[in-house]
Parts: structure tokens; sequence; C-alpha cells
């Protein structure tokens, strides 16, 4: 449900609060400076340490089998090929010059929540469009999927401005066409990550930017399978009344044009509330501690330009 009026919802108003503009996730270019998604990171950065180690950067492409030459790492000798010849001989890797990063980006109708500065639809597009812009000033191949309650929008990867436009401007129109009143689809979620799952090969990186609904023992799976040879990183995004509900004596619960007044135990509600969302989180921090990946918490009464240098560190 939205806690804003249905006169702010109207489309005509270009309020970025509500349905976030191609203009204003293109704008966002300027922003994208000062954090990293690339394996060495800076001290303060959140995949450092235990998190550091599990991303690989790009990968390496098998070039050649040659002799052994003075100077030549030993860790690159091929010793099946050494003892059948008799001779030393090494195998020669290059790097990748680009990589592939999917973004995973939830645009569910349980995402249509927002109770402060935005709504959490539109705190994960601008997170995605700052992800998107940083990927292509790493001369990286941008690609990915948008999905809603019912369709998923799946990008090829590639490198070029075109494709982060094409993302960014279909993330503009499933953004658009959420509205309050309707069911949102837990299944979805899966049906999404196993999509995505299918387009993986080897050393990518996927970033999930969402709030997660309907992550169950299903999404472990998935997350499992698309982690063994690939970097995860989970953006969760989340609205301050979702830990707490604001301290009124009365609460008017609105989806835009129907109301609700919540009132009685208010101790109740509120730990109900504290519980449901602690529980979930929960679960997804301890699914990736599991595999060691990293979760970044973003706060939607917050910039999330700003959270995003915080969890990442001042970096390129």
């Amino acid at each position: 449900m939205s806690w804003l009026s249905r006169k702010q919802q109207a489309p005509n108003l270009e309020d970025n609060r509500i349905a976030v503009s191609l203009e204003h996730l293109r704008a966002l270019e300027f922003k994208a400076r000062g954090f990293s998604f690339l394996p060495r990171q800076p001290v303060r950065s959140i995949l450092t340490g235990r998190h550091g180690s599990r991303l690989r950067g790009r990968g390496l492409n098998f070039e050649e089998l040659r002799h052994y030459r003075p100077g030549d790492d030993i860790r690159t000798m091929d010793w099946k090929v050494t003892n059948r010849t008799g001779k030393p001989h090494v195998r020669v890797y290059t790097e990748e010059r680009e990589r592939r990063v999917h973004l995973l980006i939830d645009q569910r109708v349980s995402m249509f929540f927002g109770s402060q500065r935005a709504m959490k639809s539109v705190v994960a597009a601008e997170i995605a469009a700052l992800a998107a812009w940083r990927v292509l000033s790493s001369g990286d191949r941008l690609g990915g999927v948008i999905f809603d309650d019912h369709d998923c929008y799946t990008i090829p990867p590639r490198r070029s401005r075109d494709s982060v436009m094409e993302m960014l401007s279909r993330l503009a129109k499933t953004n658009a066409a959420l509205a309050a009143g309707q069911p949102s689809q837990a299944s979805q979620l899966n049906v999404a990550m196993n999509n995505l799952a299918r387009e993986l090969s080897h050393d990518a990186l996927v970033i999930y930017i969402g709030d997660g609904f309907g992550w169950n023992d299903r999404s472990d799976e998935l997350l499992k399978q698309m982690s063994m040879h690939n970097d995860v990183i989970v953006i969760n995004v989340f609205d301050p009344a979702e830990v707490e509900l604001p301290r009124l004596d009365e609460l008017i619960v609105s989806d835009g044009e129907m109301q609700i007044a919540v009132s009685g135990n208010r101790a109740r509600l509120d730990e109900s509330f504290r519980e449901s969302f602690n529980e979930h989180v929960a679960h997804m921090q301890d699914v990736l501690r599991r595999y060691g990946l990293p979760l970044i918490n973003i706060d939607c009464a917050e910039d999330p330009m700003n959270q995003l240098l915080k969890a990442l560190g001042s970096g390129r």
C-alpha cells in the first residue's frame, strides 16, 4: 500500500518520489562516482576482507600452452603435459578485457511503498541507474533482468551507452506502471532469478536490487547456483515504516483510492511488524553469510548514493 495521496501519484505531476522518470535516471550518470564493485576495494568498503576474497574480478581466458621460460610463475605449470613430454610446459592466460554485470531489478507491487523520501521501487531504480552508469564507466558489459508481478524483461549484456539507455527506459516504464491495490506475486522473484541463472556462464557479477519479497528455500538454491561460478551482491531496499510503525495514535493507510484507520493494541502491532521484518532480513543474512556473499541494506529515507558510498567506500 502507498501512504501517499492519489493526487501525488498522478503521472503528469512528474513526481520522482512516486514514479521515476527516464530523465531522472539519466541525470544520475553525473553522480555515479566514488564507489566500485571491483574486487580490490577501499578499506571501508563492505566488499573488503571476508567478502572481498569472494569477488573474482574479470575472468581469465586460456591463450596457449608453451615451453617453460625462466621467470615464468611456477603456479602456471601444466604438470600433465610436463610429465607426458618430459619438458616443462606452462599454461598462458590473458585477462578478459571486460566483465559481465547483470542487474536483477525488482519492480513488483511490494516495492510500491514509501513513508518518507520515496517509494522503494523508485529507490531501487535509482540504485540500478547508479550501478549501470558506474559499470559503463568501468568498461564492463551491462545486462540484466527487470521484473514486475507479471513479466521479466531481459537485457543482454553489452558495453554501450545505448544498452544502458535501453535498460533505464524499460525500468522507467515498468516503474511508472506500478499502482497500489494489486496483489504482489511472491513467486515472481524465483521466476526472475531462474531466468537470470540460465543466462549466466562464469565470472560475472550479479547484483539483486529489491526487497526480497517471496524469498524462500527455492531462492536459496538459485542463489547457490548463481554464486558457484559468479559473484552475487544483494542490495536490500527497505522503508523505515517496515521496521517500526510511525508514532501515531491512529494510523491511516491508503491504497490511493480507499483508506482504513489502524488503531487498537499499538504495542502488539509494533511487535508484529518488527518480527516480520527481522525474520525476513535474518533469513537473507543467514543464507548470504553461508555462501560468503555481501548484503547491503538501503534505507528509503536516506539518499541511496550516500549509502552506496558508505557501504562500498570511496573508491574509483
